[in-house]
């Protein structure tokens, strides 16, 4: 599972002070990336559909989850939602390229053998300290990684979790309402010590 503010949605209230540029909305994602599991086909726009929620990509667990947090609050925003293995090396090497944070895979992600790999290559590449150089380096283990071993490592792989903007105003009410959603297997407002809202299903 990247800084100049920017305004939040009408009624959002404040964006959390130490939001970055990689927790950014996203209102469209590339095509998904193998996972072993087949994309959700999007629904037709109409009077029931969300096209925020839509470009997301979740499977159906996770949209309708999705859908039942934006009932409950209509100011939340989605940054992110189903990733291809590129998006996937992109968004965990915006985190490890901050400074102090080059251990923040191993802090962050569950223990797995996938996991183990992504920081012993950081571990072994003390010179590479960009983002498009970690992406780069990461996204190489992805590709000789396994659907099922990719889709433990992230359940955003899988279209299984979305990540939402954090923000001040009427946080702990948000918060308390993932928390509540059908299917939720975990939350996080905090990843290897950055401010980050995740849930997975």
């Amino acid at each position: 599972m990247a800084g100049s503010r920017i305004p939040g949605p009408i009624g959002a209230g404040e964006l959390h002070p130490d939001l970055d540029a990689g927790t950014l909305p996203r209102m469209a994602m590339p095509a998904p990336g193998s996972t072993g599991q087949l994309p959700v086909a999007a629904a037709a726009p109409d009077a029931t559909t969300d096209p925020e929620i839509e470009a997301l990509e979740l499977a159906p667990l996770a949209r309708a989850a999705a859908y039942a947090l934006k009932r409950a609050h209509p100011q939340v925003r989605f940054t992110s939602g189903r990733r291809d293995k590129a998006d996937q090396a992109r968004a965990m090497a915006s985190n490890v390229a901050k400074e102090g944070q080059r251990r923040w895979i191993e802090e962050t992600y569950k223990a797995s053998p996938l996991r183990t790999r992504c920081q012993d290559w950081l571990d072994a590449h003390p010179e590479v300290v960009t983002a498009a150089g970690i992406a780069a380096g990461l996204l190489a283990i992805f590709d000789a990684a396994g659907d099922r071993e990719l889709s433990r490592l992230s359940r955003h792989l899988a279209g299984m979790a979305f990540d939402v903007q954090p923000v001040e105003h009427d946080a702990e009410a948000i918060k308390t309402t993932i928390r509540g959603l059908p299917g939720l297997d975990l939350f996080l407002d905090r990843e290897g010590g950055l401010v980050r809202w995740h849930a997975q299903f």
